[in-house]
């Protein structure tokens, strides 16, 4: 994307957070970030609390594995509870804790790494840094394990084992150690900062500066403090080890998006394969093929023999009661990119237990639900430019599928199309007389 692309926008980046909520049609929306998906049982049992004490009760699982609470007819409350729970550590920082890493962490068969102690360091040290309080709220890191999965994502910038840098999905050749990986990250960060353009501080994402990937690849080895934290110089090699498989990520195609739902102001199309907007051909990272595994559910055999259960929650949107089923479930829960949750570390007898508290709760552990692959925007009553109240749709459509959709369906509620999935995927998009399907 370039510049000329994003020139039309009239205002600095508004998304909201706990503190700066947004004014949607069923009252005001606070999003509650959430670095690496992570949260105590606690935690997320105080969010529960706080939804129905200050909110409608409607909690909504984000794409960035956030977490938003509708209808709050209390936002300073609400806001306090939070702080009080350890989920506000940064006043001026809580709306960039933008942080996505892998939900397995390490415990599956391709991940290789523990990521959660470089998304807590990651998350501490940009709490730390004054100046990237003012990053866009929609500015983006992953932290992949080896999997394969966030590194897909076309995170700003993102980091996976072996020490590779990508760069909205860009491979920029520079290699450093686990260590240095979080002050190689945050200088990314300050270097989309520098290279945003002057007076106009409108570009949210490193891929909607023109080059944006290889002009903060040059300004980041230009920097002798930055080099130094680099275990391989930066000489055009890949950064890939060529005794290993490469890491699945992104090519610079946002057929997708990004788009946004109904709290974050207006939709920013970029184009779609473009050569003029993608990187060489050495630079791109694989295409990622495991988007629908990752939206099913069921259990998943951990390297230490523990049981992992992943959970769908339907339209990615849960009660209280459902939010302290998913807390309860386990010792460790993460919330997934794909508005999904995994329950980590569980013996087989208290995966049994967790699946049977789970269903009566009404969340998803069978993986040939039809639920798989069904997502929607908020629509009415949420949204005002909404046609349609697409959950109620999707949710009656669902009913009557005896198993999951061959090809992702997202439901949007006007042309916005706010929500829709990156990839292939179907869209049933409200009008004033129906719904129109597209592709035909």
């Amino acid at each position: 994307m370039s510049i000329a692309d994003f020139s039309g926008r009239i205002r600095p980046d508004a998304c909201p957070g706990a503190l700066q909520v947004h004014e949607a049609a069923d009252g005001p929306l606070a999003r509650v970030r959430l670095p690496g998906g992570a949260a105590t049982p606690a935690q997320l049992h105080a969010l529960a609390d706080c939804s129905e004490e200050f909110g409608s009760g409607v909690i909504e699982l984000t794409s960035r594995a956030n977490v938003q609470v509708r209808g709050l007819h209390s936002p300073a409350a609400f806001a306090e509870h939070l702080a009080a729970a350890g989920l506000l550590p940064s006043v001026a920082h809580e709306r960039v804790r933008n942080i996505v890493a892998s939900p397995m962490s390490g415990r599956g068969a391709r991940g290789v790494v523990d990521v959660l102690a470089v998304v807590r360091a990651l998350d501490l040290a940009l709490c730390g840094r004054k100046r990237l309080a003012g990053l866009p709220g929609r500015f983006l890191f992953a932290v992949d394990d080896g999997t394969g999965d966030v590194s897909g994502l076309g995170a700003d910038v993102t980091w996976v084992p072996g020490g590779r840098l990508l760069l909205a999905g860009w491979d920029t050749g520079l290699v450093c150690s686990p260590e240095a990986a979080v002050p190689l990250m945050l200088a990314a960060a300050e270097a989309f900062l520098d290279e945003r353009p002057d007076g106009a501080p409108l570009a949210w994402r490193i891929q909607e500066l023109e080059n944006g990937p290889a002009r903060i690849t040059a300004r980041l080895t230009a920097d002798p403090a930055v080099r130094a934290l680099m275990t391989v110089p930066a000489t055009g090699s890949t950064g890939q080890d060529p005794t290993n498989d490469p890491v699945p990520g992104p090519t610079i195609d946002s057929a997708s998006g990004p788009t946004i739902d109904s709290a974050s102001g207006p939709t920013i199309h970029h184009p779609t394969n473009d050569p003029a907007t993608r990187p060489p051909a050495d630079r791109q990272v694989a295409p990622l093929e495991r988007a629908d595994a990752e939206r099913r559910a069921g259990r998943l055999t951990q390297r230490d023999g523990r049981v992992a259960l992943k959970v769908l929650v339907p339209l990615g949107r849960l009660t209280p009661a459902q939010l302290r089923a998913l807390a309860d479930s386990g010792p460790a829960v993460r919330l997934t990119p794909w508005r999904t949750a995994v329950s980590l570390d569980l013996s087989p007898e208290a995966a049994d237990r967790a699946e049977r508290a789970l269903a009566e709760a009404g969340l998803v552990t069978d993986p040939a639900s039809p639920w798989a692959g069904v997502t929607a925007c908020t629509g009415r009553p949420g949204c005002g430019k909404a046609l349609a109240d697409v959950q109620a749709d999707a949710r009656r459509w669902v009913e009557g599928q005896a198993a999951a959709p061959g090809t992702p369906v997202h439901w949007a509620g006007c042309e916005r199309r706010c929500g829709v999935p990156r990839g292939q995927v179907v869209e049933l998009i409200a009008t004033a007389d129906g719904y129109r399907r597209q592709p035909q």
